[in-house]
């Protein structure tokens, strides 16, 4: 059975964030609470799915995030220390969270054309705060994805557009591939996709070869304790999937993932596996039509 998490957008404040109870210097921070209507005013839709079942509860969930940056405002190529409060409804802190494929949270990271993606784990802090390192390869909006587990409440996926300072990249409308092979450190990656019709259940099988021998890679290493772990974001980043295997034991040459599209359009998917210690990411771009 498949539960739908509403994710919705927030609104731009001034805040004052504390990690383990120290102040910081005033910062601003972008708040987001999960029951809001987004830009367009309807819900928009997250999903965590895990084999042919969503791990994610049937009810809207209650918790805020309020990102903020000690800088104060992101510059890209520098290294930009993010902090992410996580609130209850009554603005209290969340305290306690579950390990979720053995973090605590996790950050996912996309331009607003969706050529540039990061999946990174803050580190906990204390008092519903977590705090993490990174950087924006240009300036530009920025959405990020906070993916969590309160302690005795359902999984959570809250998010918010960041805008980042630097010269802007040019950026190419998305488009469907033609043909959905791609290369990473030597390794070539296939995606073989079952249905691509909105609403259905669809297999995504991933075969992960040596790009110069074509021979099948059968030694994959976990990946945050599975077999691999796919992101999805619809073009406009409203619709949000994390999926995980059908296998997680599963060690290659193959390994599947089970999920259905919410709605027809361009979707961008990125799987991501471990080999030799690396961690390998293969975007794909695909038309649910």
């Amino acid at each position: 059975m498949k539960h739908i998490l509403v994710m919705m957008s927030g609104v731009l404040i001034l805040g004052l964030l504390t990690a383990c109870g120290q102040a910081k210097q005033p910062i601003p921070a972008l708040a987001h609470e999960s029951q809001s209507l987004n830009s367009g005013g309807q819900p928009s839709a997250a999903h965590h799915e895990h084999g042919k079942h969503n791990e994610s509860g049937g009810e809207a969930v209650k918790q805020k995030v309020s990102f903020g940056f000690t800088s104060g405002t992101a510059h890209a190529g520098n290294k930009e220390k993010l902090t992410i409060r996580i609130q209850d409804e009554h603005e209290a802190p969340v305290y306690q969270f579950r390990v979720n494929h053995e973090k605590l949270m996790h950050l996912i990271v996309v331009s607003r054309d969706l050529s540039f993606f990061n999946h990174i784990h803050p580190v906990y802090r204390g008092k519903g705060v977590f705090d993490v390192d990174l950087s924006f390869p240009a300036g530009g909006d920025y959405k990020l994805f906070t993916d969590f587990v309160p302690e005795g409440g359902k999984p959570a996926v809250l998010s918010e557009w960041v805008k980042v300072g630097g010269e802007a990249r040019p950026s190419a409308p998305l488009k469907a591939d033609s043909r959905l092979v791609t290369e990473t450190e030597g390794i070539r990656i296939d995606l073989t996709l079952g249905s691509a019709k909105p609403n259905q259940d669809t297999m995504l099988t991933f075969r992960i070869s040596d790009a110069k021998t074509g021979r099948g890679i059968d030694n994959l290493q976990p990946y945050l304790g599975t077999a691999g772990h796919v992101v999805i974001l619809s073009a406009d980043a409203e619709q949000y999937l994390h999926v995980h295997p059908v296998d997680e034991k599963a060690t290659g040459p193959v390994v599947q993932f089970s999920t259905s599209f919410p709605r027809a359009g361009l979707y961008k998917i990125w799987g991501q596996f471990q080999h030799q210690g690396k961690v390998l990411t293969a975007p794909f771009t695909v038309e649910v039509k």
